[in-house]
């Protein structure tokens, strides 16, 4: 992997962030580490062993049309006044190794002000992420930015660790894709994970197709969509009867939001339409099932001596596990499959934290800050002596 111009960019910026009291240099190799979780919306970034991430910043940005080859009508790479979005992840796959690196300098160097190359790193990834992905990013880490360690593992095994556990059931809903991935002692099973890629960036562009065809006149106000997100966060919800409640206005329970452009939004039945797609894909027209069945079908594919014991730890991860009711709708509707295909005996547990929306982050950070975990680092020694293929081996 050549060096780029990112990578130049990124010498100016360490030079820069040198001049600065702030820029923090770790006590030594084993003993903290930089965590990141990269997602198809947001990445999360912080120092392992504490509780919270210290940055939130969206995956996206904004980059010269000129710098790259845009086409209209290409999504993700909309044109706006000489600048086009960079989406480095998409339903939780790396498409674009430029904007990841771009993304991982403001992270490090810009964000958490530190040097690179002094700090070990630990990087989520997607439980159906190709495996060739783990080769890149350990040539992005090591060459681009010359970490001298770095650890990758999978975002399904950091969400159970969050919880204490290396043995469950992860059932992931974030802003890109759904995962129900099973891990038993640590080792998933990548032929009983399922995904779906209808999630949260999904909902929202349904929500907002919602609200103008019960009200065209949001068409003309043009909507931005920092508060179609805002309204998705703060008024819709589950529902454990869906339709029951479609079909009787009684229960729609009418909620008025208002925009920071003064204008007030009423929502009905949106409130709870936005998120069914998730249990009802069909609803946009997609013919795989929701994740209540792919959570079903991955207990289904684990051994009979197992499934219990990852059905008695359900793990929910994700910021779209957050909406009201969808904890009770999802182990509802996983107890009627267990019933339906005979699994009587089966009673799913779900464990569902209230800050399940950075689980991954904080598992990471979790393990990270193990005194055991410290001999899991592939060094940078490792990598100039193996090679890029010497993370099947390390982190498999």
């Amino acid at each position: 992997m050549q060096p780029s111009l990112c990578g130049e960019r990124r010498a100016g910026k360490v030079a820069s962030a040198s001049e600065s009291r702030r820029v923090r240099r770790p006590p030594s190799l084993g003993r903290i580490a930089v965590v990141v979780d990269q997602g198809s919306g947001f990445t999360k970034a912080g120092f392992a062993g504490e509780h919270q991430p210290r940055l939130v910043l969206k995956s996206s940005s904004l980059v010269p049309s000129w710098d790259r080859p845009v086409l209209p009508g290409v999504p993700g790479c909309e044109l706006a006044g000489g600048v086009a979005r960079a989406h480095p992840i998409k339903h939780g796959v790396v498409v674009d190794w430029e904007a990841l690196e771009g993304l991982w300098e403001r992270l490090l160097v810009g964000g958490l002000r530190v040097y690179p190359e002094q700090w070990p790193v630990l990087v989520s990834d997607s439980p159906s992420a190709p495996p060739s992905n783990r080769e890149r990013v350990a040539e992005l880490l090591f060459e681009a930015l010359a970490v001298p360690a770095c650890h990758m593992a999978s975002t399904a095994l950091l969400a159970l660790c969050s919880t204490g556990t290396f043995s469950g059931l992860a059932v992931e809903a974030g802003a890109g894709v759904c995962h129900a991935t099973p891990i038993y002692a640590g080792h998933s099973w990548h032929k009983a994970t399922f995904r779906l890629d209808v999630a949260g960036t999904t909902l929202s562009r349904y929500l907002r197709d919602l609200l103008v065809a019960a009200c065209p006149n949001l068409l003309q106000q043009n909507l931005p969509r920092k508060a179609i997100t805002q309204l998705k966060k703060h008024c819709c919800y589950v529902s454990l009867d869906f339709e029951g409640d479609l079909h009787n206005p009684a229960r729609h329970h009418p909620a008025n939001f208002c925009l920071r452009n003064g204008c007030s939004v009423c929502l009905s039945s949106e409130r709870f339409r936005c998120p069914e797609p998730i249990f009802q894909p069909g609803l946009l027209g997609q013919a795989e099932p929701g994740l209540p069945t792919l959570a079903f079908q991955a207990l289904q594919r684990v051994p009979a001596t197992l499934r219990r014991r990852l059905a008695d730890t359900v793990v929910l991860a994700g910021g779209s596990t957050l909406f009201p009711g969808f904890t009770e709708r999802l182990e509802m509707e996983l107890e009627a499959q267990c019933l339906r295909h005979g699994y009587g005996a089966l009673k799913p547990r779900l464990v569902a934290k209230p800050g399940r929306g950075t689980a991954v982050w904080t598992g990471g950070s979790m393990v990270a800050s193990l005194r055991s975990f410290q001999c899991h680092w592939m060094t940078r020694t490792m990598y100039q002596e193996c090679g890029s293929r010497l993370v099947h081996e390390v982190f498999n």
